[in-house]
């Protein structure tokens, strides 16, 4: 254990605590059990699920895609910070350390997309992988649930965006060259920190700084179109770092960037305020104050066009090193638009496609 590791502090794990969720019928003890008592708390469980759709409608204006779809719920990146992580008492599991360690499963998703989209009246409109929990965490390197979900919507010729963190992604690499040069693909990669320290603990199981700007790299000269989430900027701990990462990723082929502000919603305001308490405990107080000056006061925030970016002061210079980010190293570039029309032409009755 490291000397600046607190004792009791689960390495791996982003989370540290299991809060009952509003729907737990078990309560849940605030501190993990120590490592020696019982291994079995680091390993990770996957539990086979049986949804009936697999389609999201997004109705967020806050998000351009259509549709989102996630052929697995909970994430073993651990991501302290992650949103998605209020998605799992839905299922009886707490959004602390269960979201990591009870990882569920979608093995008919591919099956139920095609279905979908092979219906007379469906129009195409892009879908995002995922929406919510990374579609390329780690058992997608055994179970290719996102490999055959692609393979389908190639089939079809169908727009796509696929958001992730985990160089993982390269292993589809054939399917989305093809897709990108039909103009059906975007890849959004999420770079936090480009300090690898504040990676590890901030975001655990996630691809390396290093890795990350590689993965850029290699999709971009691949024809590939790379958009790359600043996300979330977290005042008071990488902040400071914009200008510096909008320069990496540019540099390694990123088309454009985009930011969000962090906001701590549900459970996760309890996750991340201890996770502060253990690894920062110098600045905890500054950074719980400044996400809540950019929030109204509160560290959550559901309001539509607010919720993203915040407002206020702080959240105001944070948009300004953004803007000028984009000034100095993407004024250059130009984004891909979607191509929808190959989807409506290979769906087009045999008769009609002949006028």
């Amino acid at each position: 254990m490291s000397k600046n590791t607190p004792p009791d502090y689960w390495k791996g794990r982003g989370a540290q605590i299991n809060p009952a969720g509003p729907y737990a019928q078990m309560i849940y003890d605030s501190e993990p059990v120590a490592e020696e008592e019982d291994e079995r708390n680091l390993k990770t469980e996957y539990l086979e699920v049986h949804p009936k759709t697999i389609l999201n409608k997004v109705e967020s204006p806050d998000i351009g895609m259509g549709y989102s779809m996630n052929p697995y719920q909970g994430c073993e990146h651990g991501c302290v910070y992650c949103y998605a992580r209020n998605t799992h008492p839905y299922w009886g599991y707490s959004a602390g350390m269960e979201f990591e360690q009870k990882i569920l499963y979608k093995l008919n998703a591919a099956q139920l997309l095609e279905e979908q989209i092979r219906k007379p009246n469906w129009q195409p409109m892009p879908v995002m992988l995922s929406g919510n929990t990374d579609c390329y965490q780690p058992i997608e390197k055994k179970l290719k649930l996102t490999r055959q979900i692609l393979e389908v919507l190639w089939k079809y010729r169908h727009p796509v965006g696929i958001i992730t963190k985990n160089s993982l992604i390269l292993r589809d690499l054939d399917l989305l060259t093809q897709l990108a040069a039909c103009q059906l693909a975007k890849v959004s990669i999420s770079v936090t920190t480009l300090d690898e320290s504040l990676r590890r603990a901030l975001e655990p199981r996630t691809a390396s700084v290093k890795s990350r700007l590689s993965t850029i790299r290699t999709l971009s000269q691949h024809g590939v179109p790379v958009n790359v989430m600043l996300a979330p900027i977290i005042p008071g701990l990488n902040d400071h770092e914009i200008l510096e990462m909008a320069k990496a990723v540019s540099e390694a082929g990123a088309q454009s960037i985009y930011y969000t502000v962090v906001r701590l919603n549900g459970d996760v305001a309890e996750i991340f305020k201890d996770w502060i308490e253990k690894n920062r405990p110098d600045r905890a107080d500054r950074v719980l104050n400044r996400i809540r000056d950019c929030h109204g006061g509160q560290l959550n925030d559901s309001r539509f066009k607010t919720r993203m970016t915040g407002e206020g002061n702080i959240a105001e210079m944070i948009r300004q090193q953004y803007e000028l980010a984009k000034r100095l190293y993407f004024k250059d570039k130009s984004t891909t638009t979607y191509n929808l029309e190959l989807h409506r032409q290979l769906k087009a009755p045999p008769q009609l496609s002949l006028f």
